[in-house]
Order: structure tokens, then C-alpha cells, then sequence
């Protein structure tokens, strides 16, 4: 089993709904354990050109899992999810139904396809605000303590 951190966010329908579904879904992968789940933060959406408050709210959590799925499988699940949520990928950190993010998967990974940890978590007070909630211990491979983290930037 490999302990891993999923960062959910939608801003668009209804976001508790497909939060909770997407959550559900996510448990019901082959080999795989939803752990924790933070709670649901409402968070001004961040676009290309920063933070926009004209743009629908991002309802956001962080859960953890256990799973037996190689990283890769593990996105590819974690992006056929959105599908099914009705997420277009039409326009980079646009609204959306769904946006599923791997943060981490076991250590770190870095193969031309795929980098874990996400290269902008450690950025996202909505990604490691959560991830502290559900763990007070929690390091982000390559970059410390999670809570040293978020000190640092004072989120």
C-alpha cells in the first residue's frame, strides 16, 4: 500500500454534491482507501492571472488514501473521475465541475509524465491548510513539514 494525498476542488454546480461523489468514487477503486478527509473550504478562485473574486467560489478539501494503484494508474483514475463529472479541460485553471489533483504518492516521482509531489502544492494555502487539518505530521516530499510550510507563508 502506498500512502497518498488527493486535493479536490470544484466551483461550479453543485460542489458538495460532486465532492462527496467524487470522494465516494475515489474509495471505490480498486486497492484503494479513502483515510481521511478534511473539511470543505470555500476559497476565492485562482486563475492564470491570480486570485479572482468575480470568478464562482472553489469549494475545496484534501483527503488521504491508502492504495495499491501504481501513481499513474492513480491519476488516470483520478482524471476519468472528473470525466464523469462533466469536467472540459478547455481553458488552463478555468472553472470547472471538478478538479482532481494527485499532491503526493509515496515519495517523489519524476518521470517526463508525471511529477509527484504536484509542483504547486506546496503554493496552495487551499491544498495544505486542509492536508494539516487531517495531518498535523504530514511532509511534503522535497520541501519539510507541511505546518513549517504554511508558517512560512503565513496562511
Amino acid at each position: 500500500m502506498t500512502h497518498s494525498v488527493i486535493a479536490l476542488g470544484a466551483n461550479l454546480g453543485d460542489r458538495h454534491a460532486t465532492l462527496h461523489a467524487a470522494l465516494a468514487a475515489v474509495d471505490m477503486l480498486p486497492g484503494t482507501t479513502v483515510t481521511a478527509v478534511s473539511s470543505f473550504r470555500e476559497t476565492v478562485a485562482l486563475t492564470t492571472a491570480g486570485l479572482d473574486e468575480s470568478k464562482p467560489a472553489y469549494l475545496n478539501a484534501v483527503a488521504t488514501l491508502e492504495t495499491t494503484l501504481s501513481a499513474h494508474a492513480l491519476l488516470a483514475a483520478l482524471h476519468d473521475i472528473e470525466s464523469q463529472h462533466g469536467r472540459l479541460r478547455l481553458e488552463r485553471w478555468g472553472d470547472r465541475t471538478l478538479d482532481l489533483d494527485l499532491i503526493t504518492w509515496g515519495d517523489l516521482i519524476e518521470d517526463g509524465n508525471l511529477v509527484v509531489p504536484h509542483p504547486r502544492a506546496h503554493e496552495r494555502d487551499f491544498v495544505l491548510v486542509p492536508w494539516l487539518e487531517i495531518e498535523p505530521d504530514a511532509v511534503l516530499p522535497g520541501r519539510g513539514f507541511v505546518r513549517d510550510i504554511v508558517a512560512e507563508a503565513g496562511a
